[in-house]
C-alpha cells in the first residue's frame, strides 16, 4: 500500500493521555481549580507548602484563597526593612500555588498598615529592630543610612533611591502578580500603608477606615506614586496638597475602593467578594488582569514611582525635612507628628 493509502490514527488516539472521561463530560467542570480531575497537569503531584510565619506577616491558604496578613499589630503593622521582602515571597508563592485562585493582604489589630515604622527611621537614627534579611554593608545598613541623612553632611540621593525603591518593588508584587489582590483595610491605612493598599488590584474597606498620606506636610511624598492612577489628577491633588484622609466611605464615594461596609461587616462583604472571584478559572483571571493591567501600565505607572520616591528622598532633605527630623529625634516621634497635623484638625493622637 502507497504511503498516500496509510490508515492513519484519529485525534484521539494521537494524544497520549488518561483513559478515563474527558472534562467536558462532567457538568461545569470548568469550576475545577487547577487541581481538579484526573487530566490535571496536577494529578499525582503533592501540594505546596501553604503556610509562612515571617517577621512582619503570615501566610496560609484556605481553599482557593491565599491569606496575607500583617502581624505587628503592637506597632501597627509598621512597614520595617523585612516588610517588602515577606510580602513579595507570600505574593509569589500565591502565584504558584495551583489551589489560589485570588490573595487578600490585610492587617491584624486595630487596622491594616501605619505606614513605615518611623520611630526606626526619625527617631532612632534609622537603626531598625533586628530583622530576617542580613543589612550590614549595604544601603539598608542603619549607620549608612544615618549617614546619608546628617543635616550636616553630604546626601547621596542614589542611596537613597536603592533604599526606597526596593520597598516598592516588594509593595509592587501585588500590581505585577498574575493572580488577582484584594486589599481588606479596616481602621488606617496610612503613608506608607497606602503605598501597599493602592497597589492592589481591589481594595475594599470599612466605613470608618482612615486613608490617606499626612507626611505630604512635611517630610514625605508617596514614593509608590499610585494616587494619580487610582483617583485621577484633581482629587490625587487634592489629598496631596493638604495631607488630608479620606474615610473609608469616601474612598468608595472616590473610586480609590471599590467596596466599603460597616466595620462588622467588613469581614463577611470581603469574604463574598473573595468568593465570587474564586469561582472564576485561574486561567480567565489572569488573562483578564493581564489585559487590564497593560492599560494602567501604559499610564507610566513605573514612572511615576520612579519619580516619587526621587521626590520622597528630596523631603526628607530639604530644611523643613531636617527640621521635622532633629524635632523627632529631639521631642520624640508622636509630638514632631502632632506639630505637624494638629493645625489641620486631624491629630487624634495617632502613632502614624
Amino acid at each position: 500500500m502507497s504511503p498516500d493509502h496509510e490508515q492513519h490514527p484519529g485525534p484521539a488516539a494521537q494524544r497520549p493521555g488518561p483513559t478515563t472521561e474527558h472534562a467536558g463530560t462532567r457538568p461545569a467542570a470548568w469550576r475545577d481549580d487547577l487541581t481538579g480531575g484526573d487530566d490535571s497537569l496536577f494529578t499525582g503531584r503533592p501540594q505546596p507548602e501553604g503556610e509562612i510565619a515571617g517577621h512582619t506577616l503570615t501566610y496560609e491558604v484556605t481553599g482557593r484563597i491565599a491569606r496575607i496578613t500583617f502581624n505587628r499589630p503592637a506597632h501597627g503593622n509598621a512597614i520595617t526593612a523585612d516588610t517588602p521582602i515577606e510580602l513579595a515571597a507570600a505574593v509569589e508563592r500565591a502565584d504558584l500555588d495551583p489551589r489560589v485562585h485570588v490573595m487578600v493582604v490585610s492587617g491584624r489589630g486595630k487596622g491594616f498598615c501605619g505606614g513605615y515604622d518611623l520611630s526606626i527611621f526619625a527617631e532612632n537614627s534609622f537603626a531598625p529592630a533586628e530583622g530576617a534579611q542580613p543589612v550590614e554593608g549595604t544601603v539598608l545598613d542603619p549607620v549608612v543610612q544615618a549617614s546619608n541623612h546628617n543635616p550636616w553632611g553630604t546626601w547621596d540621593p542614589m542611596v537613597d533611591y536603592a533604599m526606597m525603591s526596593r520597598f516598592n518593588r516588594g509593595f509592587s508584587s501585588l500590581l505585577h502578580a498574575n493572580k488577582p489582590t484584594v486589599a481588606k483595610v479596616h481602621g488606617f491605612a496610612i503613608a506608607g500603608g497606602t503605598d501597599i493598599a493602592l497597589y492592589a488590584d481591589q481594595i475594599i474597606c470599612a466605613d470608618d477606615a482612615r486613608i490617606g498620606y499626612p507626611p505630604t506636610r512635611t517630610w514625605g511624598i508617596p514614593a509608590a506614586g499610585m494616587w494619580a492612577h487610582r483617583i485621577g489628577d484633581q482629587r490625587a491633588k487634592r489629598l496631596l496638597f493638604t495631607g488630608d484622609s479620606l474615610t473609608g466611605k469616601q474612598a468608595e464615594e472616590w473610586g480609590l475602593a471599590v467596596e466599603s461596609a460597616p466595620a462588622d461587616e467588613l469581614d463577611a462583604r470581603t469574604e463574598e467578594l473573595l468568593h465570587r472571584i474564586s469561582l472564576v478559572p485561574i486561567n480567565q483571571l489572569i488573562m483578564a488582569k493581564l489585559a487590564l493591567n497593560s492599560a494602567l501600565l501604559n499610564q507610566g505607572v513605573a514612572n511615576s514611582g520612579m519619580v516619587s520616591t526621587v521626590f520622597d528622598g528630596v523631603s526628607r532633605h530639604t530644611r523643613e525635612g531636617y527640621a521635622f527630623q532633629l524635632r523627632a529625634a529631639t521631642a520624640g516621634f508622636r509630638e514632631a507628628v502632632r506639630e505637624r497635623d494638629e493645625p489641620f484638625g486631624d491629630w487624634k493622637g495617632q502613632s502614624k
